[in-house]
């Protein structure tokens, strides 16, 4: 066994004593000329031991240049190293404990976050569409969670040495947009195709209701000017919910105009056709207040009972006016009330005009009529005493008192220069705003 490893290492060494083949112990030979290269000539570059051969048309390869990083290109980085933040939109039956356990964070901390987010937010008021997100540091724990609400308004809670939460608010503008469309079908249809917000139809709809009748005066082929303000977020993003400053609808024979102005806090005033229209106005003019409305001694009777309006004592003949824009539902004779002229204003309020002596030849059910615009005179038809006006509001059929109803009890005074002035400025911004916008 000794012998068979003393011929081992004889054969080791005998292997490295002999040189291999291939290595030459002589000094190299220069060569009397360079070989021309493959492919033409080159250029020859002398070296220690032997000639090296580069092509003419070589060039070296252009490497980046290497500069140190600068502290936010390493934010950067580590940023980018980090785990992606989870994010999650809130749905019907979420609660906040449930999702912040999606995004594996334990029950200590879940709590901790919940109570930095109420001091901030009540968290009563978490709904779908909301946005919950968690950020990460590279070691993979949670380091700031953020809930965006409405408006684009984000609570965010940061984890470090301590739980503290904030409320971001972003920084808004409001835009302007202009819309010019053509009515065909509904008001609400109409918007929507024409890309105006169709919530624009209910305001419509409430503002022009007692004037303007939707079915029967919208044949197809009306136009309609809406100018309005969006509040967008600095991406592009809109948030809140749009306001209408200017619409215009133009009837054919009639136009009707309305403006919103800042200062008149959200109020509007209504122009036909160029000129303010009045949406309140005393039934008689001058007229002396002769009964009021609830219980009273009937003065022909001589019970008591509930009366259901006001009287007014003028002289017979006296014209009376309606105290609103509405449409003429009646007219006729009802027992005790005699000769009765009633409107319509909406859906749910009727003004009734009773004991009159005659009523304006051409006045008819379904006619249109304005505020102050004369409807009858002044009579003792029915049960009565003396000439008067039996004046009544009733909403959904239930009287009210006419003198508590501000809308319809007192006239508005408005500054119709200051009016035409407005309409006027309205209009130009329309029609700068629609330029723009197309």
């Amino acid at each position: 066994m000794a012998a068979a490893a003393v011929g081992t290492m004889a054969s080791r060494a005998l292997i490295m004593e002999a040189p291999p083949e291939n290595i030459v112990s002589e000094a190299p030979v220069a060569l009397d000329s360079p070989p021309e290269p493959l492919g033409g000539p080159g250029v020859f570059i002398s070296g220690d031991t032997m000639p090296s051969i580069l092509p003419a048309a070589f060039q070296p390869p252009d490497f980046p240049a290497f500069e140190r990083a600068e502290p936010d290109n390493l934010l950067a980085l580590v940023q980018a190293l980090a785990m992606p933040p989870w994010e999650k939109t809130v749905e019907a039956g979420d609660t906040l404990d449930v999702l912040l356990s999606r995004a594996d964070m334990d029950a200590q901390t879940r709590t901790e976050v919940a109570l930095a987010l109420a001091v901030e937010y009540d968290l009563r008021r978490l709904r779908p569409g909301h946005q919950l997100s968690v950020g990460y540091r590279t070691d993979g724990t949670p380091s700031v969670v953020t809930l965006s609400v409405d408006e684009g308004v984000q609570i965010e809670v940061t984890m470090d040495d301590t739980i503290v939460g904030r409320t971001v608010t972003p920084s808004a503008s409001t835009i302007e947009r202009a819309g010019q469309l053509e009515v065909n079908g509904s008001i609400y249809a109409s918007l929507d195709r024409g890309g105006v917000p169709a919530r624009f139809a209910v305001d419509l709809a409430q503002i022009l209701g007692d004037t303007v009748d939707f079915r029967r005066d919208l044949q197809g082929g009306e136009s309609l000017n809406i100018l309005w303000g969006q509040t967008v977020l600095p991406d592009g993003s809109e948030i809140g919910q749009p306001l209408m400053s200017y619409a215009a609808l133009d009837l054919g024979d009639d136009q009707f105009e309305i403006v919103w102005t800042d200062e008149d806090n959200g109020r509007a005033t209504v122009y036909l056709n160029g000129e303010v229209l009045r949406t309140v106005a005393p039934p008689v003019e001058g007229a002396r207040l002769s009964s009021v409305f609830g219980q009273r001694k009937h003065p022909i009777y001589g019970n008591m009972r509930m009366h259901t309006g006001v009287d007014y004592a003028a002289a017979a003949g006296t014209p009376i006016a309606a105290t609103a824009p509405g449409r003429v539902s009646f007219i006729g004779w009802r027992s005790g009330y005699g000769r009765v002229v009633e409107i319509q204003h909406g859906s749910d309020t009727m003004t009734r005009y009773a004991h009159l002596s005659a009523v304006p030849e051409g006045q008819a059910v379904g006619n249109r009529v304005l505020a102050g615009e004369t409807i009858g005179q002044v009579g003792e038809t029915g049960t009565a005493t003396a000439p008067n006006l039996h004046y009544e509001v009733r909403v959904d059929g239930r009287p009210i008192d006419p003198l508590g109803e501000e809308l319809l009890a007192s006239a508005e005074n408005f500054d119709k220069t200051d009016a035409a002035e407005i309409l006027e400025v309205t209009r130009t911004r329309f029609v700068t705003v629609l330029r723009e916008d197309t």
